[in-house]
């Protein structure tokens, strides 16, 4: 049967459940959530001579859940306007509407006695084939379902999302005894078209694949780190972002989640997995019982592993749980000399060799925790899972690493690591000597493009299910490769498609980048159908490294300066009006010179947590890689009528004046920084590039005609720079502003206005890029711009232009 989720219901309004409501809210679901009557009334409702029976006391704890949910950051929604697709409820009032919705998610309490009872209401109103799953975080999914008729069982299994539902990517889906495979394989692929995430079908165990896995790792560190001797600064500073993990690493992750979460968890696994060889390792240390009892459960108690701290001066300070005297004290500098020696190595998967080499503390750690991990995630197949991918997918999803534990096995090597395990008295699960005797050297293969997983029972390497939607970049990037320089690759996708990938750190756009778009268009235009332009690293691109662009300017050396911004100019206009289709695919963030390639762009396919935004504001310039002069022509395209023609114009502006930078690719459509009727959102970012492609196939075989350069673009000229004069004039004089910020936003005015012509004038995009490239130079050579650039690069930031 063709299955539709046009409306979900959810029950249970707590941070997990608002989360999930405003996820399905999200991707244009229409959401029910419901919640408890409340049993007594607050003081405010007695004040207001409100009783028990007043529908705005009835729903007040769903609604007061939903409301501190939509203000928390970061949100839990695309867009603010999205919440207006959920509706509110309860569970006495309105718990008949769940006959009237495709899928019902429970996400109560962790208490099984109160599950049941829900259930057990909920089967009352139910249509039966509605879908109906537990949000549970570790209870047998076989106990929830007791006692229910056989369609509820038939259409019940567990859905654990993780917290936040919008960011975080893992969706277990966990099946019950009795839940149908068309139930099943609806959720798996459900889970990643069209809620993004990455679906894993797991086994029905206790805390299931993530949890069991990601908290038996956290459990291992808390054992270690005082057999050690190292400080929670030093665990954190190793198991961070030099290993391709959150730069909360692990003990300010702890503080994030909740120790008392983490504990809940652990308890659990170390009760239900008396058999677990390492069930030693889920008894808490000493320290985390001391915490627990003086209730240091990190940031939810304003304490816990580290500590805010106002000092006698008034110095916000962070302090640090000493975990030997159970005291606070200021933070410690973490080094270590391995560490060090990989600062030179780009790719994280190509450091842990390095990592488990090094010859001083960190060196030991790695091969210590390293062994630990991998004996333990071997011996969870086949009890948690039949599949070791779906472990690294659950790790990588879940718990935000870079790689799974197999593909970190595989970086070390597989024997290697066997031989680290022996020295630290570890054992690997039989079946990895079975496949090392089989003739598999390691436990993922590439092959066509297709990435390819050791399965055991097979004994043989088998594809990796679910790729055909995807491309990935790291698979096709060295059979597909067209050009490459020190700043991009160009990868032929198939079909008459190129994509031209950055490859500079941070994605930086410097000369070398645009050298490399430009090649790829030249390439495509001779050769192929189509461009995209995308990459699957962390971010799109944080704009131009202005590192270079500082150096001409100290050095006075004007004609270079004017060359490079020129030649961005240039670039970004071959693209607009090249005679191919060009895709940009933007992600995370998307930035200053990221975001004017975007802007100019046939079309824009963005990963919906985009960050995009024009910020050269903040480095004392304007956009000068087209990005002012877009921003003119967006505004003239929006021209309708002449009484609102100074508003547009005005909004327009400032976006760029205030650096308006998006927190989803919803907002960015707000300030026209993506166009409606033209761009498109994805939900999941590992189909967007297959999904730029599809674009820029469709238009090429539809006929794609290179464009006409714009000569129509109305500027307004000293009506509109009188507007913007004036109200610089009077920000500066509130004090809202400095003195050199009223400079820049003078000369934007300038540019967006067209200069200073007597009356409304169509121009060319040439003019207003040459106003824009001479506004850029001018700034570049103001003390106080060279100042604040200076000072980023002494602070170690990231250059955004």
């Amino acid at each position: 049967m063709k299955r539709v989720i046009k409306k979900v219901a959810v029950v249970g309004s707590g941070i997990m459940g608002s989360g999930i409501a405003c996820h399905f809210a999200n991707i244009g679901v229409e959401v029910l959530l419901l919640d408890i009557v409340p049993r007594e009334l607050n003081d405010k409702e007695k004040a207001k001579g409100l009783t028990l029976e007043s529908k705005v006391v009835r729903n007040r704890l769903v609604n007061d859940s939903l409301t501190a949910a939509l203000k928390s950051k970061p949100s839990p929604i695309y867009h603010q306007k999205f919440a207006n697709r959920i509706t509110t409820g309860n569970l006495e009032d309105d718990i008949a509407k769940v006959a009237d919705v495709d899928w019902i998610i429970e996400v109560v309490v962790e208490r099984l006695d109160i599950k049941k009872l829900v259930f057990e209401n909920l089967e009352k109103h139910r249509t039966p084939g509605t879908l109906i799953t537990s949000n549970t975080s570790g209870i047998p999914i076989k106990f929830m379902n007791e006692g229910r008729s056989e369609d509820f069982q038939k259409h019940f299994c567990g859905t654990h999302f993780f917290n936040p539902a919008r960011y975080l990517k893992l969706f277990e889906i966990i099946p019950g005894p009795n839940t149908s495979t068309e139930v099943l394989d609806f959720l798996n692929g459900y889970g990643e078209q069209f809620l993004g995430k990455t679906s894993v079908v797991a086994k029905d165990t206790p805390a299931f694949i993530g949890n069991r896995i990601g908290i038996f790792s956290i459990m291992s560190l808390f054992h270690m780190v005082k057999d050690m001797g190292l400080t929670i600064e030093e665990v954190d500073k190793l198991t961070g972002p030099v290993i391709g993990r959150p730069k909360s690493a692990t003990f300010r992750t702890v503080d994030v989640v909740g120790l008392d979460t983490l504990v809940h968890v652990a308890n659990g696994i170390a009760d239900n997995c008396p058999d677990d060889e390492r069930h030693e390792l889920f008894k808490l240390p000493d320290f985390i019982d001391t915490m627990m009892e003086n209730k240091w459960l990190g940031s939810k108690t304003g304490q816990g592993f580290y500590k805010k701290n106002v000092s006698p001066e008034g110095k916000k300070e962070i302090l640090s749980l000493d975990l030997n005297t159970l005291e606070y004290r200021a933070n410690k500098r973490a080094s270590f000399a391995t560490l060090e020696i990989t600062k030179t190595i780009d790719k994280v998967v190509d450091r842990f060799k390095v990592l488990v080499s090094g010859k001083d503390k960190a060196g030991e750690f790695y091969r210590k925790n390293l062994s630990a991990l991998f004996a333990y995630v071997s011996n969870r197949i086949p009890e948690i899972t039949d599949d070791l991918y779906k472990i690294d997918d659950a790790m990588k999803a879940g718990f935000g690493w870079e790689h799974g534990p197999f593909q970190i096995w595989d970086a070390v090597g597989v024997e290697k690591g066997i031989e680290m395990m022996k020295a630290e008295g570890y054992e690997p699960a039989a079946w990895v000597n079975d496949m090392i005797s089989s003739g598999s050297t390691s436990f993922y293969t590439v092959k066509d493009g297709a990435t390819y997983y050791y399965d055991i029972p097979k004994k043989e390497q088998v594809k990796v299910p679910g790729q055909d939607a995807f491309i990935i970049l790291d698979n096709i990037r060295k059979s597909s490769e067209v050009f490459k320089n020190s700043g991009v690759v160009v990868e032929d996708l198939g079909d008459g498609i190129l994509n031209v990938e950055f490859q500079s750190k941070m994605n930086t756009i410097g000369g070398d980048v645009l050298a490399g778009l430009n090649k790829a268009i030249d390439i495509a235009e001779k050769d192929f159908q189509g461009l995209v332009v995308g990459n699957q690293a962390a971010n799109f691109s944080v704009g131009a490294n202005i590192g270079m662009i500082f150096m001409m300017a100290v050095e006075q050396e004007y004609d270079e300066l004017n060359m490079a911004v020129k030649y961005f100019q240039d670039s970004m206009m071959r693209m607009r009006y090249s005679s191919i289709p060009t895709i940009v695919a933007p992600h995370g963030m998307s930035l200053g010179g990221g975001c004017e390639i975007a802007l100019h762009a046939d079309k824009v396919v963005a990963a919906a947590e985009t960050y995009m935004g024009l910020v050269e504001f903040g480095v004392g310039v304007i956009p000068g890689g087209g990005g002012s002069k877009e921003m003119a022509l967006r505004a003239s395209d929006l021209f309708k009528k002449d009484d609102v023609e100074l508003n547009v114009l005005q909004e327009h502006f400032l976006t760029i004046g205030m650096a308006k930078v998006s927190t989803s690719a919803y907002e960015a459509f707000d300030t026209n920084l993506l166009q409606k009727g033209k761009d498109i959102v994805v939900v999941n970012k590992d189909r967007q590039i297959a999904t730029a492609k599809a674009y820029a196939k469709l238009m090429a075989e539809q006929g794609y005609t290179q464009p006409v350069r714009r000569k129509d673009v109305k500027v307004l000229g000293k009506q509109a720079l009188g507007m913007f004069l004036v109200g610089t004039d009077s920000m500066e004089a509130s004090k809202y502003i400095s003195e050199h910020d009223h400079k820049i936003a003078n000369k934007l005015g300038y540019v967006m206005a067209g200069g200073d012509l007597s009356e409304p004038t169509l121009v060319t995009e040439q003019y207003l890029l040459d106003l824009e490239r001479e506004a850029f130079l001018s700034l570049c050579t103001e003390r106080k711009t060279l100042e604040r650039i200076e000072h980023m690069l002494k602070k170690g930031k990231p250059l955004r232009n």
